[in-house]
């Protein structure tokens, strides 16, 4: 009896050796992939609005907790709202984790509601985590004629915004359609941050983008009234926005708030990084495994907070798990929004 246990003692200790070996090699094998790398975080918006600054924040803290600390920058890709971007990081990205992506909360919705035009299919990507949550908010300009939802249901008012595919813009195109808003449709401009001048300069009355963006590019003319909030999107009311109502408390037609709520179900993936198709594995977990040491990095959070940078991380799973609920929105609701946009922008 006891030579047996003594051989499975012996058994057990080389089976826990082999496993640590394997771990240590695959480990060391990651970090000697890294070394003298560079990886890149691509995004497909100008510089200056919200996915600009969590990349650059990202950018100049992520590095030292990946395997083999690689350099990493930020590469913009402007063009059609994200879209531009999300198809060249879908099919031709590097697929070795030299590239990762910071893309549009919508990818998911834009997916299931017009699949002909959304070239990638999300449930083959990963997310390595998410830095935070956004809420998009419409901001009027304080002497425009419209400043409240109320208003909006009365007078007619311009919004601008970029392209027809992004959710800025179809914050207006959905209110205009779903609730009664007299909002004339204003796209073309290159930007949210080109929309929101063209607010400031009287081009437009309204106009939305994501808090943080308000928040911290735009801090001043909050503080100063030059623009005021008129409806968030979002399950519940921000924090920093209590009187602001939500898009949801504006209908009580089931129908209606479903597809509302499906609309603005993106902003639970946020601002997250994502990884292209067919990434190796053991990579992905690397990158997953530095993006929860960078949330609890003291330097990382300091920062943020130095630049007024809203923080609420998930892990990587957990946005997987959103953005797959996303694309199993019954049809029903999916044709609802779908018109609802259509008809906003056309009508």
């Amino acid at each position: 009896m006891l030579k047996s246990i003594r051989l499975l003692t012996v058994a057990a200790t080389t089976a826990c050796a082999s496993i640590l070996g394997a771990v240590t090699a695959q480990a060391d094998a990651v970090s000697d992939f890294y070394a003298d790398k560079t990886v890149t975080i691509l995004i497909g918006h100008p510089p200056g609005g919200s996915y600009d600054l969590y990349a650059q924040l990202i950018a100049q803290h992520f590095g030292k907790h990946i395997p083999g600390e690689p350099t990493v920058i930020v590469q913009g890709m402007p063009g059609g709202g994200g879209s531009l971007a999300a198809a060249h990081f879908y099919a031709k990205a590097p697929r070795d984790g030299t590239m990762i992506a910071l893309l549009p909360e919508s990818l998911a919705q834009d997916q299931v509601l017009d699949p002909k035009k959304s070239r990638w299919d999300i449930s083959e990507m990963h997310f390595i985590g998410r830095v935070a949550d956004v809420t998009s908010v419409m901001m009027a300009r304080k002497d425009s004629p419209v400043t409240s939802i109320a208003d909006s249901l009365k007078s007619e008012a311009n919004v601008s915004c970029s392209g027809r595919t992004t959710s800025s813009a179809q914050t207006g195109a959905v209110l205009k359609s779903l609730i009664g808003s007299k909002f004339n449709m204003v796209c073309g401009y290159d930007s949210a941050t080109a929309s929101a001048l063209a607010v400031f300069r009287g081009e437009a009355d309204l106009t939305t983008t994501v808090w943080a963006n308000w928040s911290v590019n735009y801090a001043q003319q909050l503080a100063a009234g030059d623009v005021v909030p008129v409806v968030q999107f979002s399950e519940k009311r921000l924090p920093d926005l209590p009187n602001t109502p939500t898009a949801v408390e504006l209908t009580d037609d089931p129908a209606k708030k479903q597809a509302i709520e499906f609309f603005g179900a993106g902003g639970d993936i946020g601002r997250a990084l994502m990884t292209p198709p067919e990434t190796p594995e053991d990579r992905v977990a690397a990158l997953s495994a530095a993006f929860e040491k960078l949330m609890a990095d003291p330097e990382f959070l300091a920062d943020a907070k130095a630049r007024s940078i809203p923080i609420a991380p998930i892990p990587g799973s957990e946005v997987d798990a959103i953005a797959n609920r996303i694309i199993s929105t019954p049809p029903e609701v999916v044709a609802t929004l779908k018109k609802a946009i259509n008809d906003g922008f056309n009508n």
